[in-house]
């Protein structure tokens, strides 16, 4: 049986409270021993892989990912693209299936995929048909709650939380019906609802459907249960963890005391600005998802659809080309420490999806799920849709994972190129 030593890196696990210079041996799919093994384990059978100056992790998981390729339009990506490819072992898709669209997306994309995929399941009967493309496929009517339940039940080694929208566009046409939907399905199933906040969809052009963008936080706090989650925390719409003048939301401190967690979701939405009030404010996120989707990367779209999006900030500007491993880096130019972002991407990822101790660890005997990332220091330019720049002074990028024991080297076409900051040298 294939035995790899990955020798010497600086091996972070949350789940087991290590963090130090040490060394991973994984033998056939499963890790069997961390610590100083190479005297022990050293060997013509053993492939020895040099990780000096290298982060050693447990297997990178993207909370927010749209790979329901092809069914969802140009909206879904290629799942080992978004996944092994970019250094990351397990994807969320996050809505892109549906009660009735779940089996396909079992059959064609979870199924066939070397990354490990999971679902929040749409509470909508048309999952995350492009983007979410046409409004009136969101209106009440289109969401069955008990059928959504029996397939959240039916399907729970995939299914593991529901993905619903708390945002201005759909509380100008219908009020809080859908999201009384959600909640019912995430009371009837006990699996988290992850709620995107920030305006989606173009307002109606009629007086009588305006809304009070700050009046959507608390409606939808008192559906919530605790473990919920609340999503895009930086975005730079209204309707979410920022009020209409610029100040916290006074609610968000009580939500996150109920129990109720936060998920980056970092996107197109993202904001720079935003960041900086909220973490300002205390609110640091729990988890940490990429939300690259068809429309905010450069991937080529399948012939025939969309163009562009009735939301044109839905299209990414800042970059083309990202990674869960470049959001990192961004949250990192933000302020925080490598040491509070690792468990968002491994361990509090595994606990939101309800797989704490299966995955997002390097505990012996668990499946060899590991993401190998270098770590540089410099400065190098970050920018977001909105055009603000921030300088970032540590880089990250994947190298390769292991999934399940198989490498998989960081080749996808999506992966960020690193702008240097200054490449004349630094400012006098």
């Amino acid at each position: 049986m294939k035995k790899i030593l990955l020798h010497s890196g600086r091996v972070i696990d949350p789940e087991n409270s290590i963090d130090c210079v040490c060394d991973v041996m994984i033998q056939g799919n499963q890790i069997t021993a961390v610590g100083s093994l190479l005297e022990s384990h050293a060997g013509p059978e053993v492939e020895l892989i040099n990780c000096t100056g290298k982060l050693v992790l447990p297997g990178l998981i993207d909370t927010h990912s749209h790979i329901y390729q092809y069914v969802s339009g140009r909206f879904g990506l290629s799942a080992d693209m978004c996944g092994v490819y970019s250094g990351v072992t397990t994807l969320v898709d996050q809505g892109g299936a549906s009660c009735i669209t779940l089996p396909g997306f079992r059959k064609f994309i979870a199924e066939p995929a070397e990354s490990r995929v999971l679902s929040f399941l749409s509470a909508y009967l048309v999952g995350g048909l492009e983007g979410h493309f046409y409004p009136e496929l969101y209106r009440p009517a289109c969401s069955d709650v008990d059928a959504t339940v029996k397939s959240a039940l039916a399907n729970s080694d995939i299914v593991k939380g529901i993905k619903a929208h708390a945002e201005l566009g759909g509380f100008a046409r219908w009020g809080l019906d859908v999201m009384a939907k959600a909640a019912q399905i995430g009371e009837q199933t006990s699996l988290p609802v992850y709620i995107h906040f920030g305006q989606l969809w173009p307002m109606p052009d009629k007086p009588e459907y305006q809304v009070d963008p700050d009046n959507i936080f608390p409606q939808v706090l008192e559906l919530l249960k605790p473990g919920d989650v609340l999503a895009h925390p930086f975005s730079r719409h209204p309707g979410g963890f920022v009020e209409q003048n610029g100040e916290m939301h006074p609610l968000v401190g009580e939500a996150i005391e109920r129990g109720l967690k936060v998920d980056v979701g970092y996107g197109s939405h993202f904001s720079y600005k935003m960041a900086a009030k909220v973490l300002a404010a205390g609110v640091v996120p729990d988890t940490l998802g990429s939300d690259m989707h068809g429309y905010n990367t450069n991937v080529p779209a399948p012939a025939g659809t969309p163009d562009e999006h009735p939301d044109e900030e839905h299209l990414f500007t800042g970059t083309s080309r990202f990674s869960l491993v470049s959001t990192m880096v961004s949250m990192m130019a933000l302020g925080l420490s490598l040491e509070q972002l690792v468990p968002m991407v491994t361990s509090n990822a595994a606990k939101l999806v309800g797989m704490s101790g299966e995955i997002g660890t390097l505990g012996v005997g668990r499946e060899a799920d590991i993401s190998v990332l270098s770590d540089e220091e410099g400065a190098w330019l970050l920018r977001d849709n909105e055009g603000t720049e921030v300088i970032a002074h540590r880089m990250l990028q994947p190298i390769f994972c292991l999934r399940a024991g198989k490498r998989f080297d960081a080749t996808s076409q999506i992966l960020p190129v690193p702008c240097v900051a200054y490449p004349e040298g630094l400012p006098a």
